[in-house]
């Protein structure tokens, strides 16, 4: 029979490691309060990082802490391990990935290649909004309700395009073609006041006299036509795929309008007899 002192016992751990898990909970909600009241005075990609290493830290510690009540701490640790070296081996194999994307987060948020709201544009060309980041992967806002979640040791491998670095606005950049026998100043002209009708761009190019729109430039003789380039800025309230579909209709009808032909591909087929 269990006598009255281990059903104290029992109680008393018990009513420990509840809490001791009130406790943790407590600490999680005082870090993100703090972090939150911290963002409130200078932002950061490292403060994301940083409020969710400690928070992972104070769950991992409550949690070896809880436990341990009941057999103190080299039972925990030996009930985490399984007391085997396979099991040690396999657990250790399967943190690599998870420290390997830590430190990696962590070289992100140190270095800050891009902020959270920074659009960005991957070296596959997937582009997107950056929404999140954790100890292990990074969230990308596509179109839509769409996300993309990358590992931060993939992500900080690749080559990424900052369309809204250290800028209060984003930006978006457009390729228009158009055919060889154009007037190319009159649609760069065309072009660039397309852009500046549309309700959702600004002047977000910083210049010697102020803030102005992007110039449109004439880039390139490609096979068919003429190729010709501009960079849109809008603010981050304007979804990115409301602004580039508005730029390219208000383009697509100025060029029509004006007369200026927008090219396609053809191949002509000459036969022998």
């Amino acid at each position: 029979m269990i006598s009255t002192i281990e059903i104290d016992n029992l109680i008393i751990k018990a009513v420990s490691f509840a809490a001791i898990l009130v406790l943790v909970w407590v600490l999680c909600r005082f870090v993100r309060r703090l972090f939150n009241k911290i963002r409130e005075r200078q932002s950061g990609i490292y403060l994301v990082f940083f409020e969710r290493v400690v928070t992972a830290v104070i769950i991992v510690g409550g949690l070896i802490l809880a436990f341990s009540v009941f057999g103190g701490g080299r039972s925990v640790w030996r009930t985490l391990l399984g007391g085997t070296a396979f099991l040690s081996a396999v657990l250790a194999f399967a943190a690599q990935d998870v420290i390997k994307d830590s430190v990696d987060g962590m070289m992100i948020s140190i270095y800050k290649p891009f902020e959270i709201g920074d659009r960005i544009v991957l070296e596959d060309g997937t582009a997107g909004i950056v929404k999140d980041i954790t100890m292990r992967h990074v969230v990308l806002q596509l179109m839509d309700t769409q996300v993309l979640v990358i590992p931060n040791s993939r992500l900080n491998e690749m080559k990424i395009r900052n369309f809204s670095w250290r800028s209060p606005f984003r930006s978006a950049h457009f390729d228009f073609h158009i055919a060889y026998d154009s007037d190319a100043k009159k649609a760069i002209e065309v072009v660039r006041n397309a852009v500046i009708s549309s309700p959702y761009s600004v002047a977000g190019k910083r210049t010697d006299k102020g803030m102005d729109y992007a110039p449109v430039y004439f880039i390139a003789f490609e096979d068919s036509s003429l190729k010709l380039s501009t960079t849109v800025y809008y603010r981050p309230s304007t979804a990115t795929e409301v602004l580039i579909s508005d730029v390219n209709l208000r383009v697509s009808e100025a060029l029509e309008k004006n007369g200026i032909e927008i090219p396609y591909p053809f191949v002509n087929i000459v036969q022998r007899k």
